[in-house]
């Protein structure tokens, strides 16, 4: 019919209540498109291993482009990809498993306190075999060697940003941490050839810190990243890129484990850099420690 425009389900029925995802995926198969069928295929056959995927992995695994995944995903009902995932992780993943993957409803608190230690000596561990040495040491270069150092994160990459410049404070380095949208775009702007941005991001996708980064990166500044995910939106932003092992899914966004592994990385880079210049840092973490001893009972 001449005007008529399709219209796609919602996610959601009318009475609020969320459809099951994957029931809905398969009854719209015959609807989508040979490359939306591809993706489908393997939502429906990898569901588990989706839900840690980026849109860029998922790509790749399909072998489609990644307009497609979110095309994909506006037909089935959702804004975006993290949407969709999201739905994904309520309607598949139990909610206890969603907070560590080994811990059980019954375990005592003994055993969980176990676990969680494992799960996180595990991220600390794993890192360590991702970092690069060379990459390691290029960064650790340049950031000893720069004018200006900036950290940019939101949500829980915040709180990572802001230990990471309290502690380059205490050796002596320019630096400073910005987590708001407009601070992030506003400081990036002011860096320039000799400066270093850094962005933390377990998923790699963080549109605000990309953005960031892109803005630094624009005005002659070089970028690092620190991510969970090597094939992800910052990376293709970053000169250097470091590698984190603990991942999340869309229902543990801030675990401690992913949060560890961060400052995992930025512990190792903080101490070579503190090595690089031993006198210099001993002389401004005395100062640093003798400025706030008044403050302390």
């Amino acid at each position: 019919m001449a005007g008529h425009h399709e219209e796609w389900p919602s996610s959601s029925s009318a009475t609020g209540q969320k459809t099951n995802t994957l029931l809905q995926i398969q009854s719209l198969l015959p609807s989508f498109t040979k490359s939306e069928q591809k993706v489908a295929g393997v939502v429906l056959q990898q569901t588990e291993s989706v839900i840690y995927s980026s849109v860029i992995d998922l790509a790749e695994k399909t072998g489609v482009g990644e307009t497609t995944v979110l095309r994909f995903c506006r037909k089935i009902g959702f804004r975006g990809y993290q949407e969709f995932k999201l739905a994904l992780a309520q309607e598949l993943v139990n909610p206890v498993k969603n907070l560590y993957d080994r811990v059980a409803e019954n375990d005592s608190p003994g055993m969980i306190a176990q676990k969680v230690t494992s799960t996180n000596k595990q991220a600390i561990e794993a890192t360590s075999s991702l970092l690069d040495e060379g990459d390691l040491e290029r960064c650790v270069e340049l950031l000893h060697k720069a004018n200006t150092i900036h950290f940019y994160g939101v949500g829980t990459s915040a709180v990572t940003a802001q230990d990471a410049k309290y502690t380059c404070l205490r050796i002596g380095l320019r630096v400073d941490a910005f987590n708001e949208s407009h601070l992030q775009a506003m400081a990036a702007a002011t860096l320039g050839p000799g400066d270093v941005a850094v962005g933390l991001s377990v998923s790699g996708s963080t549109k605000d810190t990309i953005d960031s980064l892109k803005v630094a990166k624009q005005a002659g500044a070089t970028v690092i990243c620190i991510t969970h995910y090597r094939r992800s939106p910052i990376t293709n932003v970053a000169d250097i890129t470091l590698l984190t092992a603990a991942q999340e899914g869309p229902l543990q966004g801030g675990s401690l484990a992913a949060k560890i592994a961060q400052l995992h990385v930025l512990d190792v880079i903080c101490t070579a850099l503190a090595l690089r210049n031993k006198e210099k840092a001993l002389i401004y973490k005395e100062r640093t420690a003798k400025a706030v001893l008044g403050r302390k009972y």
